[in-house]
């Protein structure tokens, strides 16, 4: 386990740079940095959507375990070389998005992002999860990243999504589709 934070502040970033996992110093905007501040920022969302009160058990239950994996994911990308999640974590997700998904009836059309409040913050989740995809995908093009860390932010972009459909449903017992018809100014 790393050092524990005794002070908060510590004055070394000061100058544009950041300290990483193993102890060395990149400069803030770096792509490792990016990457792993990300997957920090989703799981701030996720810890926005699990505020929201009445979120059916099933949904409260898998996005802590996600909270989890996420904290593993950026310890991962924050300390060069450590590897953290593995095809168990991947396959729990495919499991967890087959689950919410049977429930569901297909999806024809494209829907909005909306719904209730837990619903609307499940798809910031699932846009700022994509994001950290990306993220990642830039810092795997010039440094070594695992593949199951990168297939892990795809599938929980689309377990967000499936989730946020099932959010729709409860908080308001619909979807909003969109309306490809409609009058354009």
């Amino acid at each position: 386990m790393g050092n524990r934070l005794s002070k908060i502040y510590t004055r070394t970033g000061d100058e544009g740079s950041t300290g990483l996992g193993d102890g060395s110093r990149v400069p803030k905007e770096d792509a490792r940095v990016e990457a792993y501040g990300t997957v920090d920022e989703a799981n701030s969302c996720i810890g926005v959507i699990l505020a929201v009160p009445g979120l059916p058990d099933a949904v409260r239950r898998t996005l802590t375990e996600v909270q989890h994996d996420l904290f593993d994911l950026g310890g991962e990308l924050c300390i060069p070389t450590h590897r953290a999640i593995s095809q168990a974590y991947i396959d729990r997700l495919e499991s967890r998005l087959d689950s919410f998904n049977d429930a569901l009836p297909p999806l024809k059309d494209f829907i909005l992002p909306g719904g209730g409040p837990a619903a609307a913050a499940c798809h910031v989740a699932r846009t700022v999860c994509r994001r950290a995809e990306r993220r990642t995908w830039s810092l795997a093009r010039v440094e070594s990243v695992s593949p199951e860390a990168l297939k892990y932010l795809n599938r929980l972009s689309d377990l967000l999504f499936v989730i946020a459909r099932v959010l729709a449903r409860h908080e308001n017992g619909a979807e909003t589709i969109w309306d490809r018809k409609r009058i354009q100014p």
